[in-house]
């Protein structure tokens, strides 16, 4: 048995410069990106493949208190039978049993949970290549993506969410000592979690959402449990596995890490959510639910992460090619089923200014068409940018907004040679004006997006700013050579409350956000309530209790 001080002492390093790195602000990652086999070796990615093949069509090994039979949900995007199934879960008792959990949990205090946290990350990283399978065949996300999104750059936003919350609860001292003239006391101060912590998971990103919140709650005091979306439960149930092995390990209760698998309809997120002994809350999803919990779920801390109406103002540009290369890509990525990927963008009737002259909205949007065209040319790229639909609901949704008028680009169908039964299709963009408000404000989360004409460049950041305010986003992107539009959709950023960034033409796209550097949601406008991960994203998941006694002199 290894205690959890021997954890923490095993990654103080690992931990530091996580606390480093995430006050830097630079680039780090502690989980090495790229699938080669020179950064992991001959036999990791054939391991892997085995270790995910030989789940399928089992019941997964994983404890569950209180499971009452089994529920088998998920569906590959990829058409493979995946056949897996899941202890069912007893709402009641879960709950039960993360608080009989709690008191172990509370006592080895912030570094031994942040070793044991660290300890987790760890033995994820060494199942990667298992866990981008999970994540590619519940999800539909292309496996390279799986990899990264669902696997490294996951385990590193988990790893940024234990920095900070190691650093909030050891801010102040466990121990002080206090003295007023003849007067001495002992004080002693004690982080206690909030209450049982509940994460549910989404279809789409289910480990790049999901560990922020576990890692957070975990690493502050409190148990949690994991509730994952019925399409895409198994990474969570290889994460929650993997957890409960390092408690028993560990010597502590497994309990404080278990898994609510569900039929859908069942409703155990909101019977959860609403569970007075539920004090936490973590939710990646529709806006419709996120709202929900937000108005109900009042007995506890609520982590919103919603879509909303991403946005793009084109002004100008010195790098035309450029603009359209990344603006495709951005639009293609995992076929729009990312909760960044831009949704409306503005350009002015007379259209914007290129280094080769001016191209009016009807020719952005002809050459818009024609980038997409270029990028998604060869099936076999085309299949490994696009990933697989996810669910009929994004796909109801691309078969909707295809009726329309002012197509600009229309949906194709792709084959993937490997998975034939896959559903992919590329982006549709649709032509709009400015007033054609009730089809734009709408949130058509996937592959659709829509070029707005407006009236000029001010009214586009008009728009821009009334619409992220009433309706949220993620992400904003301006394109702009004049310094006054710049800093005048800086302004309407912060007025919107929504990161922006700027003139994006090469290898980094507005869809994308780094841990330890850049922050996801804001928290300033409806799509989140908190950001990933900043200070309130892990203070309100503890207290500091206080205790205070006189010392005698010696």
């Amino acid at each position: 048995m290894t205690s959890p001080a021997e954890l923490y002492q095993a990654h103080r390093e690992l931990l530091d410069r996580a606390i480093s790195a995430a006050a830097a602000r630079d680039y780090w990652s502690a989980f090495p990106e790229s699938p080669s086999k020179k950064v992991y070796g001959e036999e990791a990615a054939p391991a892997g493949d085995r270790a995910f093949t030989a789940l399928l069509g089992q019941t997964f090994p994983v404890d569950v208190p209180g499971a009452v039979g089994t529920v088998a949900t998920e569906r590959s995007p990829y058409g493979v039978e995946l056949g897996v199934s899941y202890p069912k879960a007893d709402p009641h008792a879960l709950v039960a049993a993360a608080r009989a959990a709690t008191p172990g949990w509370r006592d080895i205090g912030p570094e031994g949970r942040a070793g044991v946290a660290a300890e987790i990350l760890t033995r994820l990283h060494a199942r990667v290549f298992e866990l981008a399978h999970a994540v590619q065949h519940t999800t539909g996300q292309a496996f390279v993506m799986a990899f990264q999104a669902g696997g490294t750059h996951a385990l590193d936003r988990g790893l940024e969410a234990v920095a900070y919350a190691l650093s909030a609860t050891t801010r102040l001292p466990a121990r002080a000592a206090w003295s007023k003239g003849p007067l001495t006391l002992e004080k002693t101060a004690t982080v206690v979690g909030r209450g049982v912590g509940l994460v549910i998971g989404c279809t789409t990103f289910p480990t790049w959402n999901g560990f922020p919140g576990l890692f957070a709650s975990l690493v502050t005091g409190n148990p949690v449990i994991v509730k994952p979306h019925p399409g895409a439960v198994l990474p969570l149930a290889i994460t929650v596995q993997t957890c409960r092995a390092v408690l028993t390990e560990a010597g502590l209760n497994p309990d404080v890490v278990t898994l609510a698998a569900e039929e859908p309809g069942d409703g155990i997120a909101a019977t959860l959510a609403t569970h007075p002994d539920v004090r936490i809350v973590d939710f990646t999803g529709s806006s419709e639910f996120g709202d929900w919990l937000e108005a109900n779920a009042r007995q506890a801390v609520v982590y919103t992460e919603k879509s909303g109406l991403n946005t793009v103002v084109v002004d100008s540009t010195g790098d035309y090619q450029g603009l359209l290369g990344n603006l495709a890509f951005s639009l293609s990525l995992y076929s729009g089923q990312m909760c960044t990927t831009p949704q409306n963008i503005l350009v002015p009737r007379a259209g914007i200014t290129t280094e080769s002259g001016s191209r009016s909205a009807a020719e952005f949007g002809a050459d818009l068409a024609a980038a997409l065209d270029r990028l998604l040319g060869d099936p076999k790229r085309a299949a490994g940018t696009l990933g697989a639909i996810v669910n009929d609901g994004v796909f109801g949704r691309l078969t909707e907004a295809g009726t329309a008028p002012g197509v600009v680009h229309p949906s194709a169908e792709v084959t993937d040679e490997q998975f034939p039964g896959a559903t992919i299709r590329t982006p549709l963009v649709v032509q709009l004006d400015a007033a054609d408000e009730k089809t734009y404000t709408r949130e058509w989360f996937g592959p659709v997006s829509f070029l707005i004409t407006t009236d000029s460049t001010e009214h586009s950041l008009r728009v821009f700013t009334e619409t992220v305010r009433a309706h949220g986003a993620l992400s904003a992107l301006v394109h702009s050579t004049s310094p006054e539009v710049l800093d005048a959709a800086r302004s309407a950023a912060l007025d919107a409350g929504v990161h922006l960034s700027e003139n994006l033409t090469g290898g980094v796209f507005v869809n994308q956000t780094a841990a330890f550097s850049d922050l996801h949601g804001t928290g300033a406008n409806p799509a989140a309530t908190a950001s990933l991960t900043d200070d309130w994203f892990v203070a309100g998941r503890f207290f500091t209790l206080q205790s205070r006694r006189h010392v005698e002199p010696s």
